[in-house]
């Protein structure tokens, strides 16, 4: 089977896509990724053929300002753009990343099968739970109901907005107004990090977490015989800023952390300043590192959370915008994690000592971690999907 996946340059995406492709490629199939052009190489080094996805640059008439705009409208730009690139591979499917969402109009406009890759939980609306992104428990009760009620009714006025954007972008390129959607929905997740939902929609399947290490390094551990503390920084642009530099002034060994931590600052660029004997700063495998780690401080990414519970490591979460808000508060109330906002030394030092004070947080992340045994194949997904147009 030959599959184009559509992913935006994000890592949290384009990572997430990479994983798949090789995926793919181990089953047999010939999977082509159609992503920024930072990570072409990084995919040919792993057997995997990658071209450059066009238009991800933002143009004078692009409104940013508008979620649905910036999506749709530059989506449909992007369609046409990539058009021919993707006829050329003459694909049998398309899987196309959730928020790049011109893989999906482009499959529509060759008249290709297409899948939908969420990098994420289902993040659509449900009528038995409170908007997403609110970061709210589903409500108990009269009350707890009828708050989810009014929540959803006000955020349901922009998720109207972006299905006529939706429909206007299809209209503007060729394409019939209605969308008929994708096959299938990979929900590349934990079982953990999902709510139970009334209305699972039937296209949607949990396939678990698609990780991919874009190095093979792996990072020397400081000197030291007490806990190994993680940070890993959001690589998002909606991320808290400064997680790496206040932890490294913070988290003194002695003095905030037990004598003897190692502190360990894992993310994609170096860092300004000086780094204490008891840290070390670089990019290095996560796993690796998760591996023999105690603590994870991080932005909440799905991406990175995932990966720490998958290795049973318990987590403060200082959360930015986005999704990540969502993500802290649904392993807060899984049980492992404690989360921080707004970021200061005293929340984070005090959150720090909270988590590697009690065994509780550990042992919530590996019933979480455990839940991967619960998901679908995202290759047989995809193609027992296809098997079923024919």
């Amino acid at each position: 089977m030959r599959v184009a996946v559509v992913a935006g340059p994000d890592p949290g995406h384009a990572f997430p896509a990479l994983a798949l492709c090789v995926k793919f490629a181990g089953a047999g199939d010939t999977p082509t990724l159609l992503t920024g052009t930072r990570w072409l190489d990084l995919a040919h080094e792993h057997g995997v053929d990658a071209v450059e996805l066009a238009g991800l640059d933002p143009t004078a008439v692009d409104d940013d300002a508008d979620a649905g705009a910036k999506i749709h409208q530059r989506a449909a730009r992007m369609a046409q753009l990539n058009r021919q690139a993707v006829a050329d591979l003459r694909p049998d499917l398309v899987v196309s990343d959730s928020i790049t969402v011109c893989g999906g109009l482009t499959a529509d406009l060759l008249g290709v099968p297409w899948v939908e890759l969420n990098t994420h939980p289902l993040y659509r609306p449900s009528k038995g739970l409170p908007p997403i992104g609110s970061g709210l428990a589903p409500g108990r009760g009269v009350r707890g109901r009828l708050r989810d009620a009014v929540l959803r009714t006000l955020s349901a006025r922009s998720w109207r907005k972006g299905l006529r954007q939706r429909a206007e972008a299809r209209v503007q390129i060729g394409l019939p107004a209605h969308d008929p959607g994708p096959l299938r929905r990979l929900i590349a997740t934990l079982p953990a990090l999902e709510v139970p939902r009334p209305d699972w929609p039937a296209e949607a399947v949990v396939v678990g977490p698609l990780h991919f290490e874009p190095t093979t390094s792996v990072l020397e551990l400081p000197a030291g015989e007490g806990p190994v503390v993680v940070v890993a920084p959001s690589t998002a642009t909606t991320g808290a800023g400064g997680l790496a530099e206040l932890a490294l002034r913070t988290l003194v060994p002695g003095r905030v952390l037990p004598a003897g931590s190692r502190v360990v600052v894992s993310q994609l660029d170096g860092l300004d300043g000086e780094v204490p004997s008891w840290a070390v700063v670089g990019l290095g495998r996560q796993d690796e590192l998760l591996a023999v780690a105690d603590l994870l401080i991080c932005g909440g990414g799905h991406g990175t959370v995932a990966k720490a519970l998958l290795a049973g490591v318990p987590m403060v979460v200082v959360p930015g915008g986005g999704d990540q808000w969502e993500i802290a508060n649904r392993v807060v109330r899984q049980g492992s994690a404690e989360l921080v906002r707004p970021l200061s030394a005293d929340a984070l030092a005090g959150a720090a000592r909270k988590v590697l004070g009690s065994p509780r947080y550990r042992a919530a992340a590996r019933r979480a971690g455990a839940t991967v045994a619960e998901v679908a194949d995202p290759v047989r997904v995809c193609h027992d999907a296809l098997r079923g147009t024919a």
